[in-house]
């Protein structure tokens, strides 16, 4: 099968198309046809593996070199083949979610963690959805509790986890401000943000600003352009600081030093300052669907890539500038590929086993 690999770290230029067997699915597995697959900035924190100590923390990384060859892993398909001790996945069922070694025709995961494709939604905009729509689930419901009535700041509005972000907070009934650049303001408004502040003309953290618009009782950072102390000042006395980003390719701490910084300064002031942790989880994926498929949930879609394309889609990630989300385009054996834009073809549509 085609697939898109890395044999060392480094630069995305390491990312090359090559013929790998195609997986087998072992106790509890399935393996799926991948029809899209997300790009992330895990991509090419794993890439590049960085920051370094993180070598050390994720056990899926490795240490002097990738632990999985096959790049990728948030994915949506079509259930090829399911293995012993499967149930409730058939072959031919439409699903998404977490599949490592997404960046590839096929690719093995764990039945637990792919959830039946919602109705309406594009392979492409389900494939989107598990690590950024979880990360901002967990963000604003689990961590912050965000609740009915509550002022929300989403501190890069725009991007993958934002987009996500701006639209559950809505959804819970909070009163969401996003941070963005010129550009995406409208975007930012259309998803459910009351406000849209312009980056580049206003600190959301400067005095002025902070007695201009008042005090938020939650704020997410997913950029990690400002010192935690600033961030704090545009909280409220009792709010939570969410944080979720941080650091650049090369960095030896990166987000991981700003998180420990974080999470030693918790224990020392009344505000709550959280770091969003990493977790694939079932439920988070169902709820997501669930939100997906009643509309309060939408992928915001930047553009797309060929599958042979993978190194290009990486790069544009890391430069840190995507709209919503980065969405590979897999021509799987025997079926049909769907782009950026997606198809919302009936269910089943592409999905016969081979």
């Amino acid at each position: 099968m085609k697939a898109i690999v890395q044999e060392r770290f480094g630069p995305p230029d390491v990312l090359r198309p090559a013929d790998v067997d195609r997986p087998r699915p072992g106790t509890g597995e399935v393996v799926v046809r991948v029809h899209a697959a997300a790009v992330n900035p895990y991509e090419w924190h794993l890439l590049r593996g960085d920051p370094y100590v993180a070598r050390l923390m994720m056990g899926g990384m490795g240490l002097t070199r990738p632990k999985n060859p096959v790049a990728g892993l948030d994915a949506a398909g079509c259930v090829e083949e399911v293995g012993p001790g499967v149930g409730g996945v058939r072959p031919g069922d439409e699903v998404f979610g977490f599949c490592p070694g997404a960046f590839a025709e096929f690719a093995r995961a764990k039945a637990e963690l792919v959830v039946p494709r919602p109705e309406g939604l594009s392979f492409a905009e389900a494939a989107a959805l598990p690590i950024a729509g979880t990360t901002a689930l967990r963000a604003v419901r689990d961590v912050g509790a965000v609740t009915s009535g509550q002022r929300v700041l989403v501190n890069g509005a725009a991007g993958g986890v934002g987009t996500y972000a701006v639209q559950i907070a809505a959804a819970l009934g909070a009163e969401v401000t996003g941070v963005c650049g010129t550009r995406n303001l409208d975007l930012v408004r259309s998803i459910g943000a009351a406000h849209a502040v312009d980056h580049t003309e206003t600190d959301f953290t400067a005095d002025e600003c902070v007695r201009a618009a008042g005090r938020y009782d939650v704020i997410l950072d997913n950029v990690g352009n400002h010192p935690l102390g600033r961030l704090r000042r545009a909280l409220t006395p009792a709010g939570t600081l969410l944080l979720n980003a941080g650091g650049s390719p090369g960095a030896v701490f990166g987000a991981v030093g700003r998180m420990a910084r974080g999470a030693m300064l918790d224990r020392f002031v009344r505000q709550r300052i959280r770091v969003v942790p990493t977790a694939w989880r079932r439920q988070d994926l169902l709820d997501l669907a669930d939100l997906a498929a009643s509309g309060r949930l939408t992928t915001v879609l930047d553009r797309g890539f060929p599958l042979a394309e993978a190194a290009d889609a990486v790069r544009y990630i890391e430069r840190g500038h995507a709209r919503g989300k980065v969405v590979l385009s897999v021509t799987p054996a025997g079926g049909e590929g769907h782009g950026a834009r997606g198809t919302r073809g009936a269910r089943g549509e592409g999905c016969r086993p081979r």
